[in-house]
């Protein structure tokens, strides 16, 4: 691939993206922030690029994982209404599928191809697979440090104004219960990944996202959920028990010890 390639893709992607625009005013707030948010996991997938120190060719292919990671959320939301996978079905087999019906990545070398699609494949998976390559982990892990970083951002701002606007759809449709599941509590305890299984509360999914840290992979990463406060905003809209406050301290003793 070449940077030629890469406009080209993007451009399809913004052709693609706009197909899904309605005259539903809350319609296209949903898209455009799916859209907002591909864009962003593009910057950082190129802050993290560079500040790990990968070649033109490797960040060109970096981007491209980036751009089409969350393809398949706009046809998540125009056929089942949610983001929500377990209510649907998961949103990086719809996007692969839909990247192969329209022949995308036609411009990529077997191998180019092969490293975007098992990055893609694996962004949104509990686990990554054991018997990859080292490359192919990289990128996987690359993708997955990149996508998380916006997130958090995008929800955090989601937090600040739900009182004005709230949306279900971010929500993935959990009651606003004051409740926190003992198996998330644990999960962070542990400093371990909390289960989508285990979700019950918005509070639970507060939680969960806490314990994203305990899956980033590279010195950057921690650097950028320490400068940016991640954990104490999230844990500012999260109600005050003794458990949490003991489960956060333990994301936090853990991103300082990766800086």
């Amino acid at each position: 691939m070449n940077p030629k390639d890469l406009k080209h893709l993007k451009t399809w992607f913004a052709d693609y993206v706009a197909g899904f625009y309605t005259d539903d005013p809350a319609n296209n707030r949903t898209v455009r922030l799916k859209e907002k948010h591909t864009k962003r996991v593009c910057e950082n997938i190129i802050m993290l690029g560079n500040a790990l120190d990968l070649s033109d060719q490797e960040m060109i292919l970096t981007e491209t994982m980036g751009l089409f990671h969350d393809i398949g959320r706009f046809k998540q939301y125009a056929v089942y209404g949610t983001f929500n996978d377990m209510a649907s079905e998961n949103h990086a087999r719809l996007g692969l599928r839909e990247m192969a019906t329209y022949d995308v990545l036609a411009v990529c070398s077997r191998d180019e191809k092969r490293w975007i699609e098992k990055a893609i494949a694996y962004h949104n998976a509990a686990t990554i697979p054991e018997d990859e390559d080292e490359k192919t982990l990289f990128y996987i892990r690359l993708l997955r440090d990149a996508d998380k970083l916006d997130i958090w951002k995008v929800l955090i701002d989601y937090y600040k104004e739900r009182d004005e606007q709230p949306n279900p759809v971010v929500e993935i449709g959990l009651p606003d219960d004051p409740a926190c599941s003992p198996e998330i509590i644990a999960a962070i305890r542990e400093r371990r990944l909390a289960r989508i299984q285990d979700l019950r509360t918005l509070n639970d999914f507060k939680l969960l996202q806490i314990s994203w840290v305990f899956d980033l992979n590279f010195v950057p990463s921690f650097q950028a959920v320490k400068t940016c406060e991640y954990i104490e905003q999230i844990k500012a809209t999260l109600p005050y028990s003794k458990e949490i406050t003991e489960a956060v301290k333990q994301a936090h003793d853990h991103v300082n010890n990766h800086m």
